[in-house]
């Protein structure tokens, strides 16, 4: 039973539970039809996904690939979830309209999310973030779009 928080459960396409003090895992994709991210379009993404750390969200781990975002973070008190990952791919869909001319929507509508549940689960899944670019491209050596943030 949870004593004193309250699960919430939404949806739209995709299932949404928030639960006060929890830490996320969150990703999203470029809609079908973008190309894929540029060096200096990921760079932009990047700033904005570290922009309000660690006043609106403490972010743990993040990867910007060329087509998807990765996020481990957990909204500060008060924080609303689907509020913080709007705005970061609001802004950084207008940044990318306005400065490398892309066609808007640049991301799909939804993102997914999940709570994470225990001490395993987080370093399984910080894990997963930071290796994501050699899961993909297992020659590289060097990634600069991807963090840890203590």
């Amino acid at each position: 039973m949870i004593s004193q928080l309250e699960l919430v459960i939404r949806r739209r396409r995709l299932p949404h539970w928030r639960l006060e003090g929890s830490v996320y895992f969150v990703t999203w994709r470029l809609k079908p039809g973008q190309s894929l991210l540029t060096d200096a379009e990921r760079d932009l993404v990047e700033t904005t996904v570290k922009f309000h750390h660690p006043t609106k969200y403490r972010l743990y781990a993040y990867v910007v690939m060329d087509d998807h975002v990765h996020l481990l973070l957990s909204p500060a008190e008060n924080g609303i979830l689907s509020r913080i990952i709007g705005q970061m791919k609001a802004y950084a869909s207008r940044m990318l309209v306005k400065q490398f001319s892309r066609h808007a929507p640049v991301w799909q509508d939804e993102f997914f999310d999940r709570i994470v549940r225990n001490e395993a689960e987080f370093k399984q899944k910080g894990e997963y973030i930071l290796t994501n670019p050699q899961r993909r491209w297992p020659d590289l050596t060097d990634y600069r779009w991807v963090g840890y943030l203590d």
